[in-house]
C-alpha cells in the first residue's frame, strides 16, 4: 500500500482528490493539509511514501515543502500539481528534488499512475509543461536579485527592502536596477510582473 499526503488550500479539490485516490486498491490517503507548514508537520507525523503538493499554498509553496521533506523525510517522493505551470516553477521544483510535476487538469487516474511511478523511483513531468520550460529560457537573475525583487513585489520602499534583506539602501537599489535591466522591464513593478509570469519569483 502506498501511503499519501495531500496538501492543497482548496478544501473541495483536496477532499475530492482524496476520495478519488482512495478508490485505488494500492493507494491510501493517510493525511491531508491546507497550508505548506501544515503539510511539513503532518508529513513528520504520518511519514507518507508520497506527498502530492499544490504549488501555491499559504505560507510555504509546494516547492518549499518539497525542499523541507527532502531534508527530513528523504524516503518521501514529492509530486507537485499546479494550475500555474510556469517555466521557472518546473526548474525550481526539479532542483528541489521533486519527482513529479503536472497540471491540475490531469485525471485522477493519471495522477494515480504518476504516484505509483515516483514511488517506484521514476520521474514524471507533464510534456507540455516541459516544452514550455525549455522554450522559456533560463532565469537571468542571480539568487540575490530574485530575493530583492520579490521583496519589492508589494511596493515596499527601498529602505524597507534593504532592512529586510540586511543590505544597504544603495546595494538594494543596485540589485533592483540590475533585475530591471536583465528583464528588459520598464521599472521594478514591471520586472516583478515579468519574473512572476515566468515563475522566477513566487
Amino acid at each position: 500500500m502506498i501511503r499519501l499526503l495531500l496538501a492543497d488550500d482548496e478544501n473541495l479539490i483536496r477532499s475530492g482528490l482524496a476520495a478519488l485516490l482512495d478508490l485505488e486498491d494500492d493507494l491510501e490517503v493517510v493525511a491531508q493539509a491546507r497550508t505548506g507548514s501544515e503539510a511539513v508537520a503532518t508529513a513528520r507525523m504520518h511519514r507518507p511514501d508520497v506527498a502530492v503538493l499544490d504549488l501555491q499554498m499559504p505560507d510555504l509553496d509546494g516547492i518549499a515543502v518539497a525542499e523541507a521533506l527532502a531534508q527530513e523525510l528523504p524516503g518521501c517522493a514529492c509530486v507537485i500539481v499546479t494550475s500555474h505551470g510556469r517555466p521557472g516553477h518546473l526548474k525550481r521544483a526539479l532542483a528541489a528534488g521533486v519527482r513529479g510535476f503536472l497540471p491540475k487538469t490531469v485525471s485522477a487516474h493519471v495522477l494515480a499512475d504518476v504516484v505509483r511511478s515516483v514511488h517506484a523511483g521514476g520521474r514524471y513531468v507533464d510534456p507540455q509543461l516541459a516544452a514550455d520550460a525549455i522554450s522559456g529560457g533560463d532565469n537571468p537573475l542571480t539568487a540575490r536579485e530574485a530575493d530583492v525583487l520579490e521583496l519589492a513585489a508589494d511596493g515596499a520602499p527601498v529602505d524597507a527592502i534593504a532592512r529586510t534583506a540586511s543590505l544597504s539602501a544603495g546595494t538594494a537599489r543596485n540589485y533592483l536596477s540590475a533585475a530591471v535591466t536583465k528583464l528588459g522591464a520598464a521599472n521594478r513593478h514591471d520586472a516583478v510582473r515579468i519574473a512572476r509570469d515566468r515563475g522566477w519569483i513566487a
